[in-house]
Formats: C-alpha cells, structure tokens, sequence
C-alpha cells in the first residue's frame, strides 16, 4: 500500500462499532444495483429461454449475488483503508473512522466470499457459482490490489467487475450464458467510465491527495471530460441495442433511446465545461455532478425497463424485429 503508508492504524482513536458499520462494510449503494441487475438478468432469462427457476431457489441466487457483492465490498474496504483515511468523503467508512478492525473487515469478506458462492452452487449450478467467485476475485484483487494504484485505466479495466450481475442472474436460470446475457455486461462495462469519471472531476483533489492514479489527476480535466464524451458517444447506441436483438420490447426501445439522448446530452454539456479544471465554474461542477446522479437513474431505468416487460408480461415486440 505504497500510496499512504504514512498512515498509522495503530495510533487512531477506536468507537464502538454498530451493525450499521458492518452493513456499510458491504457497500450497500453498490449493492442494490448489483443485484438489480442480477435480478434483470434473472427475470429476462426465465422469459426469452421459457425455462423456469423455483422461486425458493431464484431467491437464494439472489441473495447469494448479494453477499458476493458485500463481500466484495468488505474486501475493498479492508485493502483500501489507507486511502479511506486520507479522503476526506471516505474518512467516516467504518476503519478509518476507528469502529471495525481491519482484519475484521478481511475475515468478513473472505467468509461472506466463500458463503455466497456456495449458496450460489446449491441454489442453481456451477457456471453461475463461478461467474459470482470470477466477480468477487475481479473487483477484491484485480481492481482492488492491482489496477487502482497503478494504472488511470482503472475504471475501464475494473469495471468488469460491476458487469457481471446480469450473465450472473442470467446463468442461475439456464446454466449458460448467451450474447444477449454479454450484451447486458456490455451496457454496463461501457457505463461505469463515464459514471465514475463524472465523480472524479469533483473529488480529483483527494484522489491526487491519496495518491491514486485517478484520470483527471494523470492525464488533467480535459482529457477526462473527452473521455466520459467518447465513452458516452459509444454507450448510447449500445444501450438501446437490445431492442433490436429482441432482449428488449418497446418498452424497452423507447425508454433506452430516450435516456441515450439525454445522457449524452449531459456528457456534452460536462465536456463543453471547466469542470474538474482549477477554478471551475460553479455551473461547471454542477453539470458534472448532474450527469454523475443521472447515470444512476440510467443504468437504474434500462434494467428495470427489462424487468417491467419480462417480468410483468409488458414485453411488446418490435415490428420487423426477430
């Protein structure tokens, strides 16, 4: 932990830990998108290959991506405590802030890892048991202990690790995973850049305080802002392609182009900003911090647009397409 080994664990002062810590240990934010789109796939699955998973076991799958996400998440907070601690939003999480020992945090992740997995295994089959140990593995080591502190790219790169919920609920359903299942990992791949570098913008100064590799501290605002433009640019078109594969109905159609347009009418409005620029414009940190809070609601309102159609029997299908 090269970055903040300065940082002494030993000489800060201690607090009582509440169950609240250790839920927020799991990263609960993250986690309900996890496992809303674990659950899109799971519902789109059982309606585009007509098989069907008892709802005892579709339930189990469920929460066994949600504790391979929080388990993730615990592993993150463990590792990345020497960071937490120096920026300034992160330094009340649950280690810095004194109330949960570190290795606590590391016996909890690699325990709720090993559980979630099994559950996963029992609850539907070996490829979705594997797929949910591949995610944990990419986001708690990969991005975690590799990618962040070394490489600017490690957004792109990582945000793998987030992608995977679909083919994950998908895979509980059928045993396989198909492109359709790899077109919803895409949509979320080409996303999280985008999402997360709107974020950076504003918090660059304590990314470059904590010395992580962040973009907009590496390669400066602007080239940031041009990439969240040409990430965007690509994800638009991406977003609304279930449609035409047939995954997604009119529902679906109209409700994914409309939010392309709008995302990338935000993406546009943050690269034509200062943002993230020294001395920015008020209204520049604002487009910035909009598109970051609409990027939710947009990756939120695609999923559950699959969920309304496949799984409340909303699904209308597109003329001409198959």
């Amino acid at each position: 932990m090269s970055s903040t080994d300065a940082f002494d664990f030993n000489q800060m002062e201690t607090r009582p830990a509440t169950a609240g810590d250790y839920v927020q240990l799991m990263k609960p934010r993250i986690m309900m998108l996890v496992v809303f789109t674990a659950l899109a796939g799971l519902v789109a699955a059982q309606s585009v290959s007509d098989v069907a998973i008892n709802p005892v076991m579709a339930a189990i799958a469920t929460l066994a991506v949600a504790l391979g996400s929080g388990a993730a998440g615990a592993i993150n907070m463990w590792y990345d405590a020497d960071i937490d601690a120096v920026m300034k939003r992160t330094s009340t999480r649950p280690i810095p802030s004194g109330a949960v020992p570190r290795d606590e945090a590391l016996a909890m992740g690699l325990i709720m890892s090993g559980v979630s997995v099994l559950l996963m295994w029992l609850a539907s089959n070996a490829l979705a048991a594997g797929l949910l140990a591949l995610s944990i593995a990419y986001y708690g080591w990969f991005y975690t202990m590799l990618l962040k502190r070394r490489t600017p790219q490690n957004i792109v790169v990582g945000g793998a690790a987030g992608a995977f919920p679909p083919v994950i609920g998908w895979a509980a359903v059928t045993g396989s995973a198909p492109l359709d299942a790899w077109l919803l990992f895409a949509i979320i791949f080409f996303w999280t850049p985008p999402h997360f570098w709107a974020l950076s913008l504003l918090a660059h100064k304590e990314y470059a305080k904590a010395k992580v590799p962040m973009l907009p501290v590496t390669h400066g605002a602007a080239a940031t802002r041009n990439q969240i433009f040409a990430y965007t640019i690509f994800l638009a078109p991406l977003g609304v392609l279930p449609a035409l594969t047939g995954l997604g109905g009119l529902v679906y159609a109209i409700v994914s182009a409309a939010l392309g347009a709008a995302f990338l009418m935000l993406a546009w409005r943050v690269w034509k900003s200062d943002a993230g620029d020294a001395g920015a414009e008020p209204e520049s940190l604002k487009r910035a911090k909009v598109m970051f809070g609409f990027s939710i609601f947009y990756l939120f309102a695609l999923f559950a647009a699959l969920i309304v159609e496949h799984g409340f029997g909303a699904y209308l299908a597109i003329p001409g397409v198959a």
